[in-house]
């Protein structure tokens, strides 16, 4: 919206931006957190296993085998944990909401005392608080409470199918990567060419996933291809150490 705006240098009404919506990506955090985990699972685990299957049977139709079984049952085991967890999550919030209704309709006042108290510790002034609190609780008391006692919005609200999705969907295309890195490279090259196969895409994910967020690309790039690293390491080292491969 443009409204008009006089200075004492310029008495003549000019245009100028007084409002503007601001794009905000909070709303995409949920399946964006199980996207992001899917992926990661996806390729750190499938190039771990393909790496041991490699050191010692470097045979394409082993790895192939091997990254085939590990991405589906992967993806399988993502998608259903993801589901079950945000379910959890999902149920612990519905509880809170038909308790706080409960509350709402045995005791009004009190609730409504409640939530004045809450705008008091948030910085408003003992009668401004109440005054807030009695018009909210007049327009949508439940709404209010969920939204500021309990913290919850319909932002934030847990989703579990699409959280499975975004995790079983990402999984399984991130862990195809090694897979086929692994199958074109040749026998000698294979546990090289999925490591550095590997670390690209980690970076690559970081960035995505920053992008996706609208977060800083570097410190996020830097996360993901650190700890993934670090679990193939680990990985590689427990195998070394107990004399098999992991």
């Amino acid at each position: 919206m443009r409204l008009p705006l006089r200075t004492k240098e310029n008495p003549v009404e000019l245009p100028y931006q007084s409002a503007h919506e601001e794009l905000h990506f909070v709303n995409r955090a949920g399946w964006l957190r199980a996207a992001v985990l899917g992926a990661n699972d996806g390729i750190v685990s499938v190039s771990s296993l393909i790496v041991g299957v490699a050191a010692a049977d470097p045979n394409p139709s082993a790895i192939l085998l091997a990254g085939g079984a590990g991405l589906a049952a992967g993806a399988m085991s993502m998608a259903a944990g993801e589901y079950v967890s945000v379910s959890s999550q999902s149920d612990i919030e519905r509880a809170d909401i038909e308790r706080e209704q409960q509350a709402l309709l045995d005791t009004p006042e009190e609730e409504e005392a409640e939530l004045a108290s809450i705008y008091e510790a948030r910085g408003l002034s003992k009668s401004t608080a109440a005054l807030v609190a009695r018009e909210l609780t007049e327009k949508d008391a439940l709404g209010a409470h969920v939204r500021d006692e309990l913290g919850l919005s319909e932002v934030h609200t847990a989703n579990p199918l699409q959280a499975a999705l975004a995790s079983g969907v990402t999984f399984s295309i991130a862990a195809a990567i090694p897979v086929v890195a692994a199958v074109l490279a040749p026998e000698t090259q294979v546990i090289p060419t999925v490591v550095g196969t590997t670390l690209v895409s980690l970076a690559a994910l970081g960035a995505i996933g920053a992008r996706a967020g609208a977060a800083p690309l570097l410190p996020a790039t830097l996360r993901v291809l650190f700890w993934g690293a670090a679990a193939m390491a680990i990985t590689a080292g427990v195998g070394h150490l107990f004399g098999v491969n992991v």
